[in-house]
């Protein structure tokens, strides 16, 4: 029970840290992507941080799962007590996380009042154009020159084109272009957060069948942290795991997916129950690997 109470504990410390540490980096994130766009969009930080706070939601889920898998397998927890203990704490979190969120992001967001950063004659770059503001990023549609690689230098009195449509206006050269690795691991840490709220905004009942079958088939890979005498060595392969299954997770979640299954399974199964389903028989295949493995050694040591 000792160390069951203490896998309690470190879950909801590696959750709750995971989940504040993500939202403010990805509301850093988004922030910098807001600032460089010019006319910039008047977001809210309110909600940028309720986006941000979903995104991260993803995060921690994955994380703390996957953290604590390592911290049983360490501690040498009865795997089916860690096993229950994980999935139903990763449950409660996550639904508890999804209806704060839900509730938070009702509330009136204000104007951001956030300043633009610049003044007249600021120079927007992107590859070998250049644009240069006279009247400064607060006045996006003023006049403006424009410069391209290999051409005279174009002055325009206005940004506003036929039809009162505005120029695009390259980014702010702020920051640089982070190695397309976590760019990847962004991208479909944010469709998981989508897929979550999506199943969150039909109701709770969908929203634990989705979530509860991703977590039951991330808490069954256990094995995985066993596989040798080096903790660190099974954290990095259960993490190259964990990020196949997030890619996995969003091609079954395509469009194209989804209409090949329902193409194979008629009007037996729901859409939204389809991939839920197979989650839950990868899951349980995992386990019966899990079952017969443990099967096998302890039979072996009882012959030895």
């Amino acid at each position: 029970m000792k160390k069951l109470a203490r896998l309690i504990l470190f879950f909801s410390f590696s959750f709750i840290i995971l989940l504040i540490a993500g939202t403010g980096l990805r509301f850093l994130v988004l922030k910098v992507q807001w600032i460089r766009y010019l006319p910039a969009a008047d977001e809210s930080p309110l909600t940028l941080l309720v986006s941000s706070a979903h995104w991260a939601l993803s995060l921690a889920l994955f994380g703390a799962i996957l953290t604590s898998l390592s911290y049983t397998a360490r501690l040498k927890i009865f795997a089916p007590a860690a096993f229950a203990g994980i999935v139903i704490l990763s449950l409660v979190f996550s639904f508890g996380v999804s209806l704060g969120l839900e509730r938070w992001s009702l509330v009136p967001a204000g104007h951001s009042g956030a300043v633009i950063p610049g003044g007249a004659g600021v120079i927007a770059s992107q590859g070998t154009t250049s644009v240069v503001l006279l009247n400064g990023p607060q006045d996006p549609r003023g006049p403006l020159v424009i410069s391209i690689a290999d051409r005279p230098l174009l002055y325009r009195p206005q940004a506003a084109g036929p039809n009162n449509t505005s120029l695009v206006i390259p980014p702010l050269p702020l920051g640089s272009d982070s190695p397309w690795f976590l760019k990847s691991i962004a991208i479909d840490l944010r469709l998981n957060a989508e897929q979550f709220q999506s199943s969150f905004a039909e109701g709770a009942v969908p929203f634990i069948i989705y979530a509860g079958a991703l977590i039951f088939f991330l808490a069954s890979l256990g094995f995985l942290f066993k596989l040798s005498v080096w903790p660190l060595a099974n954290l990095c392969v259960g993490a190259l795991v964990f990020r196949l299954i997030l890619s996995f997770e969003t091609f079954i979640n395509s469009p194209e997916m989804h209409d090949t299954f329902a193409s194979f399974t008629g009007n037996y199964i729901r859409d939204s129950l389809v991939v839920p389903l197979i989650f839950c028989v990868f899951g349980v295949l995992v386990i019966i690997y899990s079952a017969l493995v443990y099967a096998a050694k302890r039979r072996k040591n009882e012959d030895e």
